[in-house]
């Protein structure tokens, strides 16, 4: 059995669990972290720079985050 290794990237959906907030608004707060940013529509945004806009920590993110 492979070990699992955590994501690095961040979806509405994970934003959903960690606020409780629907997926439109996690999509809405993604596209606030990309303008904060500078990415181009194309680029990925991190857990660590989710976190950084957000003020939460990362071992308190990390849990929601599911593959």
């Amino acid at each position: 059995m492979k070990p699992i290794t955590p994501r690095l990237i961040i979806y509405p959906k994970d934003v959903q669990r960690i606020t409780g907030k629907s997926e439109r608004w996690g999509r809405m707060l993604l596209q606030k972290v990309m303008e904060k940013f500078n990415k181009e529509e194309h680029q990925l945004i991190s857990v660590e720079e989710f976190c950084l806009y957000t003020g939460l920590k990362i071992d308190q993110v990390m849990p929601f985050i599911k593959d």
